[in-house]
């Protein structure tokens, strides 16, 4: 009896994607899932590298009143840990898996997890959009004005490149990212360092500046506006804090044992979040950073530090730029992590057709990476990858999920 040879479609998907696992394999799932580095590397990119825009959308919004950005940093940092307390208390409860769209389906009811879990697939799919669109604002901050208009077309190139990936398997797609990962997290600690061991001396003033600066906006805008002032640039910096739940959703793709390795890379999550966005808020005070056309407020921080450097400094800023750039497309990895994830979840509930639940040869949710990277690539394009448009859908999805998280 002859054998069916392959067609030229099945060599060329092979090439791309690779070729199939065997399920029968008894060390298939180990070799698949994931440490607490690679799940920090893998899920926490989201969150650390929020710090490229929403710090900055959150200090822009303080219109001028740049010392009441310490209230706003506090206020970030305490909710990334509260956020994070509850996911680690959840993940023990929910040890399969499942995030907010289980506990609104378990606790609540099957129509308010369907609430929370179209919520979550929404903030997948701005993820993966808004990640990429910062991700090209920092790649493009150093690049000649006049070739901006190519920006959409680069994220556009990076979502479907981050497809590819993707379809060939979770811990592939990490292990080609992780050096970018690394090499953010020291470019950046460096620098953050550094600015606050050259200018610890302007703690002091900082305080003093702040009290006066909240004295000030008192007399001019009244306790209310004050407190608007700051909830507001609270919230357009809430997409910093996104993300944390990808942990929870990813529980299936987490090395034995489980709760174990989830609540480690929450720990690694959380720290390295907050650190990030007081050395930003810190840098942005100490150096008067300010909106500059065409650059990131990151950017234009980074150069004033390593201006007086020299030759180095420049070469050092171009690793940083770039590697910022490169993380915020790194993040858009939890959006065809997780995303797919609960679209399986609630195909098996019958919220949305069951293929979405079934795995490819390489085991991934394939319909479910290509509806994430499609709706993604519509979302740029709609939006033309506008930061403040994006930041603002994503901090209403936020909110509504943690909503039903807090029953």
């Amino acid at each position: 009896m002859q054998t069916k040879r392959p067609s030229v479609f099945n060599y060329i998907k092979r090439f791309i994607v690779g070729k199939a696992h065997d399920p029968t394999d008894p060390t298939l799932f180990h070799k698949l899932t994931l440490i607490a580095l690679f799940a920090w590397i893998g899920l926490g990119a989201d969150p650390l590298s929020s710090s490229a825009y929403g710090p900055e959308e959150a200090f822009k919004a303080l219109a001028g009143h740049n010392y009441l950005v310490v209230f706003v940093a506090l206020f970030i940092v305490v909710t990334i840990f509260i956020i994070s307390a509850s996911y680690s208390q959840l993940i023990e409860v929910f040890p399969s898996g499942g995030g907010g769209y289980l506990v609104a389906s378990k606790l609540l009811s099957p129509f308010f997890g369907m609430v929370s879990g179209s919520a979550l697939l929404i903030d997948y799919v701005l993820t993966i959009t808004v990640s990429i669109a910062a991700g090209a604002d920092a790649a493009f901050s150093f690049i000649p004005v006049e070739y901006h208009y190519l920006k959409i077309t680069f994220g556009i190139g990076c979502i479907m490149l981050l497809i590819l990936l993707n379809l060939r398997g979770v811990k592939e797609s990490i292990l080609v990212l992780f050096p970018i990962f690394m090499v953010f997290v020291i470019t950046h600690l460096f620098l953050i360092g550094y600015a606050f061991l050259t200018h610890f001396a302007d703690l002091p003033g900082i305080v003093q500046g702040t009290g006066t600066e909240f004295s000030s906006s008192l007399s001019q805008l009244g306790l209310f506006g004050v407190l608007w002032l700051i909830l507001h640039a609270y919230s357009m910096g809430a997409g910093t804090f996104t993300g944390i739940e990808a942990v929870s959703n990813g529980m299936p793709i987490l090395r034995e044992p489980k709760v174990k390795t989830a609540k480690k890379t929450i720990k690694y999550m959380a720290a390295s979040l907050a650190f990030m966005v007081l050395g930003l808020m810190f840098l942005y005070l100490v150096y008067e950073v300010s909106p500059v056309a065409g650059k990131t407020m990151n950017a234009a921080a980074f150069e004033k530090i390593t201006f007086s450097w020299g030759t180095f400094g420049y070469y050092f800023l171009l690793v940083t730029l770039i590697s910022e750039a490169a993380l915020l497309f790194v993040a858009a990895q939890t959006g065809f992590l997780d995303g797919p994830r609960i679209l399986g979840n609630m195909a098996l509930d019958k919220w949305v057709p069951v293929s979405f639940s079934t795995l490819s040869d390489r085991l991934v949710t394939e319909k479910g990476i290509l509806l994430m990277g499609i709706a993604a690539i519509a979302l740029m394009l709609i939006s033309q990858g506008s930061i403040a448009l994006l930041v603002v859908l994503y901090s209403i999805n936020v909110f509504i999920t943690l909503h039903y998280l807090s029953y």
